[in-house]
């Protein structure tokens, strides 16, 4: 049989990071079996389903890189099919009408704490022969004894007394399923083998395992993912920070460091930290997933995705930060090309961490006109740089366009060694007149990056500040 894997989000909002995990070690586990990888949109509850949300869930899945094998099934377009299997139970004898009303509901639950017992339902409706003509909704008859079992592929061996379950509400007063019922007639209609969701199911697997014997389905395997803690041991949240996958694509992170990053939150391969998506692929056994819970930990992915930053494909990465700035909307206020935004990534790859941060430092070359630091401009635009670099000026504006790296180096070093300085005697102060900062990549790369007649207009700008210095205009 082909192994089937599914994930089966709630369109209620974002694609979140737990979500976003446990995609990816459904897909990553499907690919390394040589099965396949289903989406199904859990869309039952129709008033907190949203359209914004499903295309969400779809775009954050599309960014992480995880494809899907056939057309997205939508849960509530399965409710006739959901019906028939309560109807199915009803005639079983699996299932009965259960007629209490939401007070009668309360008052039960009341008693039960007044009395130290655990809320539930009592069964009250259990053995009931009439069929009053009132409103009603389906309960699964639970076992009233022995046990029920099955092997967690992560967990282990799970156990549970058929009397700590109590008799389920499987369909609503106004016929519609719920949570347990859906699922399952769903994920017996789509063959799926395998089940791989978040630790919080583990009870719903005991009641959902009763369903598939009831229904005389074929029983998945499953397995529990532990939880996802933040940096100070408690479960992720917002306050930890950024949750949705694309919160962090916003934040200019790559999808091939939080695919990374994700499938490492429960799972190792030896002591390897980076891998490839054929790497994961081939490594990934859900048998090797931990049984601890896990720490998101922000510091980590910001190591991981520098790395990546530094390592991967430069022009992968080119069209990666050029869907950036579209989808950021970072405007670039100068004529370019994809080879100059290349140029950019290259420069600046290995001094920033995010797409975010690449953005921000890059934020000279993309605007005119410049905006001096004044702090940076005080300190290294005095009028002692003044001759050097007026001829720094001048010996760019001889060579020919576009200007290079490389040609750029011989006329500089030339007036270093005509004035006697260091190289950064006049880098900085070059740097500051063509980034308006103190900081930037090589001063070689950011003259080719700027371009000549940008360069000529921000020299003779800073030319201008310093004349002012030196006449006093402006305080030394």
């Amino acid at each position: 049989m082909t192994p089937r894997l599914r994930f089966a989000p709630s369109p209620t909002g974002d694609l979140h990071v737990g979500g976003a995990r446990t995609a990816l070690f459904n897909w990553l586990y499907a690919r390394h079996l040589g099965g396949q990888f289903l989406l199904r949109i859990e869309d039952t509850d129709r008033e907190r389903s949203t359209e914004h949300a499903v295309r969400a869930i779809f775009d954050g899945l599309t960014w992480l890189g995880l494809d899907w094998d056939e057309e997205p099934l939508f849960q509530h377009a399965r409710e006739a099919a959901h019906r028939a299997a309560a109807a199915q139970l009803l005639q079983s004898g699996h299932a009965y009408r259960c007629y209490c009303t939401t007070s009668e509901l309360e008052q039960m639950r009341e008693e039960q704490r007044a009395h130290g017992a655990k809320p539930r339902y009592n069964g009250r409706c259990r053995h009931r022969s009439d069929a009053p003509d009132l409103p009603f909704v389906v309960r699964f008859k639970t076992p009233s004894d022995g046990s029920i079992a099955f092997d967690d592929l992560i967990k282990g061996r799970m156990v549970v007394a058929n009397d700590e379950l109590d008799d389920l509400v499987l369909q609503r007063s106004d016929g519609t399923p719920t949570y347990n019922l859906a699922v399952v007639c769903d994920d017996a209609a789509m063959r799926i083998t395998h089940v791989i969701r978040g630790d919080d199911h583990v009870n719903n697997t005991f009641r959902q395992l009763h369903l598939y014997r009831a229904l005389g389905l074929t029983e998945p395997a499953f397995g529990h993912m532990p939880l996802i803690l933040g940096d100070d041991g408690a479960k992720l949240s917002k306050r930890h920070g950024a949750t949705s996958v694309f919160e962090y694509a916003r934040l200019g992170y790559l999808p091939a460091a939080m695919r990374n990053h994700l499938a490492r939150l429960g799972w190792s391969h030896g002591d390897q930290e980076h891998f490839t998506t054929d790497e994961l692929i081939a490594a990934f056994d859900i048998h090797e997933v931990g049984s601890s819970p896990s720490v998101f930990a922000l510091q980590k992915l910001d190591s991981l995705n520098g790395w990546y930053l530094r390592n991967s494909d430069l022009d992968e990465l080119t069209d990666l930060f050029a869907k950036y700035l579209d989808r950021e909307g970072i405007a670039v206020e100068v004529d370019h090309d994809r080879s100059w935004l290349r140029q950019i990534v290259a420069a600046q790859r290995e001094r920033t961490t995010t797409f975010k941060e690449m953005a921000e430092k890059s934020g000279y070359f993309f605007r005119t006109p410049l905006e001096l630091d004044e702090e940076a401009a005080h300190k290294h635009l005095r009028p002692v740089v003044l001759e050097p670099l007026r001829e720094l000026r001048d010996a760019l504006a001889a060579l020919d366009a576009p200007l290079t790296a490389e040609a750029v180096k011989t006329p500089f070093e030339a007036i270093l060694a005509r004035h006697e300085l260091k190289m950064g005697k006049l880098a900085q102060p070059a740097r500051v007149a063509l980034t308006g900062s103190a900081i930037s990549p090589g001063i070689f790369d950011v003259i080719e990056i700027t371009g000549k007649q940008r360069c000529l207009d921000r020299l003779d700008a800073a030319l201008a500040y310093v004349e002012r210095r030196a006449t006093g205009e402006l305080a030394s």
